[in-house]
């Protein structure tokens, strides 16, 4: 009697083991495969699809605009090019941040050692591409500024989709829709015409439709003073002649000086005799644009936003 109580104990016993066994092999099989889950990525530079970690812990990143979106859904990074660090994101200069070299001279050996998850390069990394994607997968998320905001919104989906935050996204999204819309409304109830323009440390190239500044054109609806610019990433070398024949309502000024250095501040150069005579001088509408946003970070969560917000404090 004794034994086949014994026995029936034993047998119980095996089986809890058993089944704890079981759901304990399947739990790490479960937590496997969710580590071990992708998100594919399709990009211009590559004829393929990229097979890229979903929520990967080790990210490096060189386009500013993909931090600024990063940053504000709150996505840690390890690995940043720390020269040209737009202000709003220096707190990226910490030590506990790695500096993977320079925008246009990445340091692949600091790359390799860290051992990314992901990569992220943008328009001036690409003819490195290859170079990256022997590291660890990279995508590339430059803006086609032909059609800056979709680019944008398309940028911006894909890193909510690899990091779990597409409804985060969306929402922003959306706001940003909201005031895009209502900015352009009053832009359009103003009817001026506007010019841009870089300041170099003392030269100037003008920007018109379609370019990487025609957000305040194409999307935020001031009419191009010239609607002839040739449409180019340094833009159309012109001169103070040129800004004075144009005479635009409005003339929106983008500083290169103060983010990569230089001599001879923006204002300093732009006030002078010839545009002076402008309307926009005369009417207090020469407009200086902040070059975190409008030349290093364009395209991020945070820039888009504050960018339009800038086109529109212009317009009190």
């Amino acid at each position: 009697m004794k034994k086949s109580i014994y026995l029936g104990l034993f047998l119980m016993l095996s089986l809890i083991l058993t089944a704890c066994g079981t759901s304990d092999s399947n739990s790490n099989a479960s937590s496997g495969d969710k580590e071990k889950e992708t998100v594919s990525i399709k990009h211009e530079l590559d004829e393929n699809e990229v097979e890229v970690p979903k929520n990967p812990k080790k990210v490096v990143v060189f386009d500013f605009g993909s931090l600024d979106t990063l940053d504000k859904m709150g996505v840690e990074v390890v690995g940043i090019p720390k020269d040209s660090l737009p202000t709003y994101l220096d707190k990226y200069a910490d030590d506990k941040y790695e500096n993977v070299g320079g925008l246009k001279e990445p340091d692949f050996e600091k790359i390799a050692e860290i051992g990314p998850d992901l990569i992220i390069i943008s328009g001036r990394q690409g003819e490195q591409y290859e170079e990256f994607k022997e590291i660890a997968p990279t995508i590339y998320l430059a803006l086609d500024t032909s059609n800056y905001i979709d680019s944008f919104k398309a940028n911006a989906r894909t890193l909510g989709k690899i990091f779990d935050k597409e409804d985060f996204v969306e929402d922003e999204l959306v706001k940003i829709d909201d005031r895009m819309a209502q900015v352009k409304e009053e832009v359009t109830a103003l009817n001026k015409n506007a010019l841009i323009i870089l300041a170099n440390d003392g030269k100037i190239s003008a920007y018109g439709a379609g370019s990487r500044f025609g957000l305040i054109h194409d999307v935020l609806g001031f009419t191009p003073s010239d609607p002839n610019i040739e449409v180019s990433t340094h833009g159309q070398s012109v001169s103070f002649e040129y800004v004075m024949e144009q005479d635009p309502d409005y003339l929106f000024v983008v500083d290169r000086t103060a983010v990569v250095g230089g001599e001879t501040g923006a204002k300093e150069v732009v006030e002078n005799e010839l545009t002076k005579n402008t309307k926009a001088y005369k009417e207090g509408h020469i407009v200086y644009l902040d070059p975190d946003y409008w030349y290093l970070s364009g395209g991020g969560l945070i820039s888009v936003s504050e960018m339009i917000s800038e086109v529109e404090a212009s317009l009190k």
